[in-house]
């Protein structure tokens, strides 16, 4: 159950806060690892129970040394049963596919779920069975779960109770251009996107391709306009823009641990060739309000360095004639996986979105 606690070193309007019960499926991925991390320095939230597709029950300091003294949980198989007796909100931090088993059962029993996987992100089962080669098994509540990309969906988000956070390319793509989309600025045919993620992208799983004699003085594209985070790009884009919106995307692999950066390239659309405008005012007042996005000056340009180990998406747009290029960075693992999840349940809970995140 929650309760309500205070906080005296905070400002009189945050003192009073939620503790919520936490559950993580799916506690030993990068993913789970990172949410781990940002929930124990979260004020609001309390990390009740932990399970893993593992051999036995373990400790989770045996799994991560790095939270020995700070985290006294076992980690156990996955069980929705006693994740759903423990915890108020549960995290489901699981391989694409395995998520759409769990949940049902989650939601049935009243919890709330935050899903990192793409189980729920489209809205279309068919699409889904053609880029993930499997059928949904829920199709019930693909209906009921809302985007979770807070900056466009916060409306919607604070009264869901049940979220598909967005994939990390997709977070990078969809806020790079969500501005251009929403205004109609933009020819509908002409986005591409120029994609680089680290190998912590792919997940902790065991891969010749992500070996480090593989990855390392290297650099490559990979599933050129086949990626499967395409459809769920052009998805949300064409919701914003009224009309479909069908993205040329080429992601390629950098030599690096983690981050994203994404240059976008656009056509001019007929509203903004017979006018005018000042694209970098437009995305400074878009998100003006954005605790976590950042517009960079002009001529400068977003760098990895700058938002790895953050929440923090810097954007950056370049007018050239009838064209635009709009280059994003984020960090894969938390704006683009766990820290938006963790964002996302702070909007769940009427919580200060930076909690936990700064």
């Amino acid at each position: 159950m929650t309760r309500d606690v205070f906080y005296p070193n905070m400002s009189p309007m945050i003192k009073k806060t939620t503790i919520i019960n936490v559950g993580i499926a799916g506690a030993t991925g990068l993913a789970g690892e990172e949410l781990i991390k940002v929930l124990l320095r979260h004020p609001g939230a309390r990390i009740t129970h932990l399970c893993a597709k593992i051999d036995k029950p373990r400790h989770i300091a045996e799994i991560f040394p790095v939270l020995k003294e700070r985290l006294d949980l076992i980690c156990y198989q996955p069980n929705a049963k006693e994740l759903a007796s423990k915890c108020d909100l549960v995290f489901l931090a699981l391989p694409h596919t395995v998520s759409m088993t769990m949940a049902p059962a989650l939601l049935k029993a009243g919890k709330s779920v935050i899903d990192l996987s793409a189980d729920y992100r489209l809205s279309d089962p068919r699409v889904y069975r053609k880029f993930y080669n499997v059928e949904h098994k829920d199709k019930k509540n693909l209906k009921r779960a809302v985007y979770g990309l807070c900056e466009l969906n916060r409306n919607k988000i604070r009264s869901a109770g049940f979220i598909a956070n967005p994939g990390c390319y997709p977070t990078a793509a969809i806020l790079a251009i969500a501005p251009l989309a929403a205004l109609n600025l933009v020819e509908p045919s002409s986005v591409i996107i120029d994609a680089k993620s680290g190998a912590s992208g792919a997940g902790r799983k065991v891969s010749e391709a992500l070996l480090f004699g593989e990855v390392n003085e290297d650099f490559k594209a990979y599933k050129v306009n086949v990626h499967q985070h395409m459809p769920e790009i052009s998805q949300e884009l064409s919701g914003l823009a009224g009309e479909r919106v069908k993205v040329i995307f080429i992601p390629h692999l950098l030599p690096l641990e983690r981050g994203i950066l994404e240059t976008i390239y656009a056509k001019k659309g007929k509203r903004l060739l017979s006018k005018k405008r000042d694209l970098h005012k437009l995305y400074k007042n878009f998100y003006k309000k954005e605790p976590f996005i950042r517009i960079k000056e002009e001529g400068e340009f977003p760098r990895l360095k700058d938002v790895s180990r953050t929440n923090f998406c810097d954007i950056a747009i370049k007018d050239e004639g009838d064209s635009i290029i709009i280059i994003a960075a984020i960090d894969n693992l938390l704006k683009g996986a766990a820290g938006q999840a963790v964002q996302n349940m702070n909007i769940m809970y009427n919580l200060p979105e930076h909690l936990g995140l700064l």
